[in-house]
């Protein structure tokens, strides 16, 4: 629907289509980065719908004190001119001289808002009404922030990443009107980082699929409140003497008269794997989806998890690294 909206939209708005042209022509020549410093190259300003009707009440006030002679109408006229050129240079030295700085966002799901923390720096006097907002964002939500003197604040701003991948951070506007609101300056912020969007979970979850035993995974010793040692038991008719510990046994028939065995059910562990091939019958991005949801339950469950796609496969492990590690080969293929 988007697709075709949009050039209908250019069809009968031609204007608005070349205003879009040249602000990625412009956009495209700012350089990238985390940290701008706001000075005088980079600040635009222009006068507001109040600034220009005040400006056009100057205009009348005076032609009215020439027109009659009143010299109050003229202390009058350039006094608020006056007042007009200093909220001007206020309104431009508001953003001058501001550095900000981009944190580096976090990776997020396709369909949940990626969070961009911006932190402001002040070196010398305090800033008012500093406002932040996404360029391209229709109807944007500013976040307004003050920066006190010779310190920091912050202010956050969001968006939603339409699918998986990595995404370019998106420009943000930095703009104010302080003090009078009879002039707004603005600057535009292209940032270099980048967010990591993992597939869009699957909602209901699907079950995850079941865990198979095997042999010979390190053993979990410990020893238990009788002071046994797991991995040994006592001996069974039929085990093999291979099997039985004969130095332990020889200690503990001094005690309690049993041999002791080892116990191979110990050294058995579970691994459960991910796989491209048990979500047959769904399309890739559904199929994507689900894994990405059983990495999430397996991490959360704590259980020892691998996964498999087409030229691709993690070996088994848990723990937030490979739950990241998972999610990022998700999110990355192709």
């Amino acid at each position: 629907m988007s697709s075709i909206a949009a050039p209908l939209r250019s069809v009968l708005h031609p204007a608005a289509a070349v205003r879009r042209r040249f602000r990625a022509w412009w956009q495209a020549r700012l350089p990238r980065t985390d940290t701008l410093l706001l000075t005088q190259r980079n600040i635009y300003i222009l006068p507001t719908r109040a600034g220009l009707m005040f400006g056009v009440t100057l205009v009348v006030l005076l032609l009215a004190s020439i027109n009659y002679q009143l010299s109050l109408g003229y202390v009058l006229t350039f006094l608020l001119a006056g007042s007009g050129i200093v909220s001007m240079h206020v309104t431009h030295n508001t953003l001058r001289g501001l550095t900000l700085h981009l944190r580096p966002p976090s990776a997020v799901f396709a369909g949940t808002s990626a969070l961009l923390d911006v932190t402001l720096t002040s070196a010398g006097r305090a800033r008012f009404g500093i406002g932040l907002s996404l360029e391209s964002t229709p109807g944007k939500a500013v976040a307004w922030t003050d920066v006190p003197e010779g310190g920091q604040s912050s202010a956050q701003v969001s968006f939603v990443p339409p699918q998986r991948g990595r995404h370019d951070v998106p420009t943000i506007q930095i703009e104010t009107r302080f003090p009078l609101g009879l002039f707004r300056a603005w600057a535009i912020w292209r940032p270099a980082a980048q967010v990591l969007v993992y597939p869009r979970l699957e909602q209901p979850a699907a079950p995850l699929p079941a865990a198979h035993p095997v042999p010979g995974g390190p053993a979990a010793r410990r020893s238990t409140d009788g002071g046994e040692v797991e991995g040994v038991r006592s001996y069974r008719r039929g085990d093999p003497l291979k099997m039985v510990l004969w130095k332990k046994a020889a200690r503990t028939l001094e005690t309690t008269g049993e041999l002791v065995s080892r116990d191979t059910s110990a050294s058995v562990q579970h691994q459960l794997w991910l796989d491209w091939s048990h979500c047959t019958g769904l399309a890739p991005e559904d199929r994507l989806s689900r894994l990405a949801t059983w990495v999430v339950a397996a991490n959360r469950a704590g259980a020892d998890h691998g996964l498999r796609l087409p030229g691709v496969e993690i070996a088994p492990g848990q723990g937030e690294a490979q739950r990241k590690e998972c999610l990022e080969a998700l999110a990355l293929w192709s």
